[in-house]
């Protein structure tokens, strides 16, 4: 595993948990000025997220290994490789992402004919291990891994296609979940995250509803003051908090 520049022992737990975090997707990015872009976000954001699609499982060609190891150079942030692949190319995927400098790998509970494998192959690798459910996807299916996963990521809009709205069902599957875990005894040791609609004026929607990050891409990549853009995702209210 390529261990340069990594995050120190113990990333997951040293996070905050008193306000939400900010998970930059590098998708967004000027991706002929990653490095730029790099340096600007390093003092904002808490995760940097990298999707990986194969144009078969998602309708996209994403980011690959060498790419991601040349961003583990350029940044001490964890790096979180979401995995949106065929269950055929799912094991060499891990195993070339974790070699590349992932912090936390997520693959998809789609992937269900593959996932006990791939679960033990990310913990054998020394990676946290996160699951992603497609919006179309019954939340059910992500019970029987809930013990295994350090990250649930919950889709809010269809599978990689970027710049669509919230889905109106978004926010009651995070709820859903968010209950999973609590009668799992889990919501301290497992994270909750939304991906996909983040908005401006869908954000405190998905954070009062149970989302402990979002990712965020032109929120953040567009908006010329991140210190702020921060600040107010910070403060945002959580489940049964006060405005």
């Amino acid at each position: 595993m390529n261990a340069t520049n990594k995050p120190a022992a113990g990333w997951l737990q040293a996070l905050p948990r008193d306000r939400m975090l900010g998970e930059f997707s590098l998708w967004s990015a000027d991706l002929c000025n990653m490095e730029r872009d790099i340096a600007r976000i390093e003092p904002h954001v808490d995760i940097c997220h990298i999707d990986v699609a194969d144009g078969h499982f998602a309708p996209a060609l994403l980011f690959f290994p060498d790419l991601v190891a040349r961003i583990r150079g350029l940044t001490r942030k964890p790096l979180h490789v979401h995995l949106m692949v065929q269950d055929s190319i799912l094991l060499s995927q891990i195993q070339q992402f974790a070699e590349a400098g992932a912090d936390l790998i997520s693959i998809h509970v789609e992937n269900a004919a593959v996932a006990e494998e791939a679960l033990a192959l990310i913990a054998e690798l020394g990676v946290e291990a996160g699951m992603v459910v497609r919006l179309e996807t019954p939340l059910e299916t992500v019970k029987p891994w809930l013990s295994k996963l350090a990250f649930v990521t919950l889709l809010g809009t269809a599978i990689g296609v970027k710049g669509v709205g919230l889905a109106e069902e978004a926010c009651p599957r995070l709820q859903a979940v968010r209950a999973m875990l609590k009668e799992a005894g889990l919501e301290g040791s497992v994270r909750l995250a939304s991906d996909g609609g983040n908005r401006h004026d869908t954000v405190p929607r998905l954070r009062a509803a149970g989302a402990e990050t979002v990712v965020l891409g032109s929120l953040a990549f567009g908006d010329p003051d991140l210190a702020a853009r921060m600040a107010w995702l910070h403060t945002l209210p959580g489940p049964g908090e006060a405005a």
